[in-house]
């Protein structure tokens, strides 16, 4: 299994919805240029979607994700991340990917550096490749905390 390493920013330059590596970029694309059309593209929009990560649990539904990514983008702090050291394996119309964050949050008064082990899965519906599911964990527990309490200020 081939892992790579070259970081996914979301500003690489890609040619449509095609590929797995391109369903990657646009979701660093979406996340980190704080563009919630874009996320809900990068999404399958249905109740049968789910997400588990360091602030809202797990979510299940397109409602429930959208509302956790509000949060994130219209909050103070600046969250930024990338994805590296990460593997892509497909399976017909299903494909996954396993690797690591590394970015940081930023607020007017602090900023942590985040290390996040991280997997989504994508389905291509319709010709086009759609998350379905994401999971997310913080590597450390004191980290966590962190994050999580300059998340609810």
């Amino acid at each position: 299994m081939k892992t790579i390493q070259e970081a996914i920013t979301g500003s690489e330059i890609r040619q449509g919805k095609s590929t797995p590596y391109e369903a990657l970029v646009e979701f660093y694309d979406a996340f980190n240029n704080r563009n919630l059309p874009l996320m809900q593209e990068n999404w399958a929009n249905t109740e049968a979607i789910a997400m588990d990560n360091p602030l809202g649990g797990i979510m299940r539904g397109w409602k429930d994700i959208k509302a956790v990514y509000q949060r994130i983008f219209e909050g103070q702090a600046k969250v930024y991340v990338e994805y590296y050291d990460y593997s892509i394996h497909e399976a017909g119309d299903t494909f996954y990917a396993v690797g690591r964050e590394r970015g940081s949050f930023e607020t007017e008064n602090q900023k942590i550096e985040l290390a996040i082990r991280t997997s989504r899965i994508f389905q291509k519906i319709a010709g086009e490749w759609k998350q379905v599911h994401h999971h997310g964990s913080i590597e450390s527990p004191e980290l966590l905390k962190t994050y999580q309490d300059l998340v609810k200020k």
